[in-house]
């Protein structure tokens, strides 16, 4: 059921924010050299990889770790790429990743390849199991701004209290969070 769910919303979303996906693929093209994308390697279900692709919003070259271990992450950023992160509209190509089956709109937020201590408690605890989500319960907990034991301690809170309704109402904060841009370090 919830896959029927995440096809149908994914494919109306697509339908409607194509000419807004449209024109931020132009401005990432002309505000910066570089691909439009930003495909990176990530953790899905049972700890398989596969490609995420994100609007790009850092600098060519800048290295393949998580924002906050970067040294001065503002300084990798392109022209737009605070406002892309900011208002999460460097998010909208994983709308891809759903239709295709590798993410759903709601679970844990896919690990980056080489994030091995959330990958290793999410292992742990279960969490591994789940689709990840283009937001997730710890998402609209803290998002960017919560140690790594803490995010896994939300997701296994999600791991065992998800339903239809609890995924609604993700969806519900993740909406305000986006539009008053809580959480949001870089």
């Amino acid at each position: 059921m919830k896959r029927l769910i995440d096809l149908a919303l994914a494919l109306c979303a697509a339908l409607v924010l194509a000419l807004p996906i449209a024109l931020l693929a132009a401005l990432v093209r002309l505000t910066s050299p570089g691909p439009v994308l930003y495909w990176s390697d990530r953790v899905g279900r049972h700890n398989t990889i596969f490609r995420m692709p994100k609007f790009r919003s850092m600098r060519l070259g800048t290295p393949a770790v998580a924002t906050h271990l970067l040294s001065d992450p503002h300084s990798h950023l392109t022209p737009i790429g605070s406002f892309l992160r900011k208002s999460s509209l460097d998010e909208l190509p994983q709308l891809w990743s759903i239709l295709k089956g590798d993410m759903s709109f709601v679970g844990p937020r896919p690990a980056l390849f080489n994030q091995d201590d959330l990958i290793e408690l999410r292992t742990r605890y279960g969490v591994h199991r789940l689709l990840p989500g283009l937001t997730g319960w710890a998402q609209v907990n803290g998002r960017d701004e919560l140690p790594i034991p803490d995010k896994v301690m939300l997701d296994v809170e999600y791991l065992q209290r998800q339903s239809l309704w609890f995924d609604l109402r993700i969806l519900w904060l993740t909406f305000v969070k986006v539009l008053r841009r809580d959480g949001v370090s870089h």
